[in-house]
């Protein structure tokens, strides 16, 4: 029978979600590629434990999240029921509702009757009556915004889903799912985007810009850029990386002698700092406060307890700035 350590709130500071009463952990764990049929289910359990133990508080999901879809969903219904039900309470739990779940016109994007039926079908997975946080993960270019939101509100109405938020929403599209939901009487709590020292859209769109005027959270996801942004690519390409596979989010085209060159100007900017590369990218997201919180994987305990050093140090003075977006930027 697991038993939460005693200290778990003892180092993980906790950020105010825009102008909510929710605050996360400054690292939240993401349940994107790890938890699944193809790994060992007493790791992932091993890894959410640990997470917990350091006061990672907040579980993030998606309904296509595995491989295959649903299956870390279910992987996370079967540890909440193994070891996390007497702390629910203690946890955010959030799901999203946007990409491909099954067949035909009403398997994906934004429609109300996809969001609702992905957002039943997610709890019945997680064995849960209700998520903390229930996200669009998308916008739908054929739906309504209204219609959306209105699926979004009607989760909270139904007491499915305690907070709503959108992803991969353009600062435009925003603004406007924002005004929906105030109008419904919904506030949109939190957007992820995507974010990390080698992706600054969210800065040069003026993304963080719209959500510090709207007094809406963010949540970073892919902050280490598909594991770039560790140690694991300073000498080129490992044959278990993610780069060396057949994975469509990172191929080996994608790191050039160049790239490389840059993150080892990076790995000593981390080191004249104490921290590991991935500490330093997970701490320049985190910089500032603009950030709630910050998405990190992990394969293992020690990896994850690895990103949670980061924050010992998230402080950066101009100069290291500076250097960084030298290296960065050219």
């Amino acid at each position: 029978m697991y038993t939460a350590h005693p200290d778990r709130y003892a180092e993980m500071p906790y950020r105010r979600t825009g102008r909510s009463g929710l605050k996360l952990p400054a690292l939240s764990l993401g349940l994107w590629h790890n938890f699944g049929p193809d790994r060992p289910v007493e790791t992932q359990r091993a890894i959410l434990r640990r997470a917990f133990d350091l006061g990672v508080t907040h579980f993030d999901l998606a309904n296509n999240y595995g491989p295959p879809p649903g299956s870390a969903e279910s992987a996370l219904g079967e540890a909440l029921k193994a070891d996390f039900r007497p702390y629910r309470d203690e946890l955010v739990v959030s799901t999203k509702a946007g990409y491909l779940m099954w067949p035909g016109p009403y398997g994906e994007w934004g429609s109300r009757k996809y969001v609702l039926s992905s957002l039943d079908q997610s709890l019945s997975r997680m064995g849960l009556d209700y998520v903390d946080i229930f996200y669009s993960h998308r916008p739908d270019p054929e739906t309504p915004l209204e219609e959306t939101m209105g699926a979004l509100h009607t989760a909270v109405q139904q007491g499915k889903a305690l907070y709503v938020g959108v992803s991969n929403y353009s600062p435009e599209q925003t603004r406007e799912a924002a005004r929906i939901l105030a109008e419904l009487g919904t506030p949109l709590l939190i957007h992820q985007p995507r974010y990390s020292m080698l992706d600054r859209r969210p800065e040069t769109s003026g993304l963080l810009d719209a959500l510090d005027e709207l007094e809406v959270g963010s949540i970073a996801y892919s902050p280490l850029e598909q594991g770039l942004l560790t140690g694991r690519y300073l000498d080129g390409i490992p044959e278990d990386s993610r780069a060396a596979s057949d994975s469509p989010f990172l191929n080996s085209d994608a790191v050039t002698e160049e790239l490389v060159g840059r993150l080892r100007a990076l790995n000593d900017i981390a080191a004249s700092r104490g921290q590991s590369l991935a500490q330093l990218a997970l701490a320049w997201v985190l910089r500032q406060g603009r950030v709630t919180s910050a998405l990190v994987g992990a394969s293992s305990p020690r990896q994850l307890e690895d990103s949670v050093a980061a924050i010992g140090n998230l402080d950066f003075d101009a100069d290291e700035l500076a250097r960084i977006d030298k290296v960065v930027q050219g």
